[in-house]
C-alpha cells in the first residue's frame, strides 16, 4: 500500500532522514512508514468532528493537541498549571510540551495512520515537531470557514472548556490568523494543502474530504 502511494504522491513521501530517525526512535513498532496528517483550521472549524469520520471511514488514530493538553492540564502537576495559564491567556503553549505529548502517543501506539488535530498552530510549532519527531506531514488538511461562523459554532457546544467564552475565542481567533496561517501557506508552496470549505452540513464538508483519503489510502 505504502509503495503505490509514494509513487503517485512523490510530494508527499518522506524525506529520507525522517525514515532514518524514524529506524532510530522506534516511532513505528511496524514496518510502514507513518502516514501523517495534519488537521488545521481555525476554533470551531469543525476539525474535530470532521477527524472522527475520518477515523471511522479510514482507520486512522486521533491525535487532537487540544485534548492531549486537557489531559495534562486534568493531571494537576507543574507542567499542567503551566499549560492552563498559557490557554486562558489565549496564547500558545511551548511548542516541546505539545510535541513530546504528541510524541508519546505515536510512539506507543500500533497504527502508523496519524491525524495531528489542531497543531502545529505557529511556525515554531511546526520547526519543533520536524526536528523531534524527524518527519513532515503527508498531507495537511486546511478547514476554511468564516471568523463569524467559528465564533458562533464554539459559543453554542457549551463543552465547559475554559477556553469557550467571548474574550478567549477571539483571542485564539487573533493568534490562529497571526500564527497558524504563515504555517498553511509554508506547506501550501510544499504541494500538501488540501484546502476545505467547513461552511455546511457535517456530511457535506466530508465529502469534500472522502475523495483525498479515498484515493491515497487502500
Amino acid at each position: 500500500m505504502w509503495r503505490r502511494v509514494v509513487s503517485l504522491y512523490p510530494l508527499l513521501s518522506p524525506s529520507k532522514s525522517s525514515v532514518l530517525h524514524r529506524a532510530k526512535s522506534g516511532i513505528a513498532s511496524n514496518e510502514k512508514t507513518p502516514f501523517i496528517v495534519f488537521v488545521l483550521g481555525g476554533p470551531g472549524s469543525g476539525k474535530g468532528t470532521q477527524c472522527a469520520k475520518i477515523v471511522e471511514t479510514f482507520g486512522f488514530r486521533h491525535l487532537s493537541a487540544g485534548d492531549l493538553l486537557r489531559k495534562e492540564i486534568s493531571s494537576n502537576n507543574e507542567n499542567g498549571v503551566m499549560i492552563l495559564d498559557t490557554i486562558k491567556e489565549g496564547k500558545i503553549v511551548p511548542s516541546e510540551v505539545t510535541v513530546k505529548l504528541i510524541q508519546k502517543e505515536i510512539e506507543s501506539s500500533d497504527n502508523y495512520k496519524f491525524l495531528i488535530d489542531g497543531f502545529p498552530r505557529s511556525e515554531e510549532n511546526r520547526i519543533a515537531f520536524e526536528k523531534i519527531l524527524g518527519v513532515e506531514p503527508n498531507i495537511v488538511l486546511f478547514y476554511d470557514c468564516p471568523e463569524d461562523e467559528m465564533v458562533r459554532r464554539v459559543l453554542s457546544r457549551n463543552e465547559g472548556r475554559v477556553d469557550d467564552n467571548v474574550d478567549t475565542i477571539k483571542k485564539r481567533l487573533k493568534v490562529f490568523a497571526a500564527l497558524n496561517l504563515p504555517v498553511i501557506k509554508h506547506y501550501t508552496v510544499r504541494g500538501k494543502v488540501c484546502k476545505i470549505n467547513a461552511v455546511g452540513a457535517v456530511d457535506e464538508v466530508f465529502e469534500q474530504v472522502r475523495p483525498i483519503f479515498t484515493l491515497m489510502v487502500k
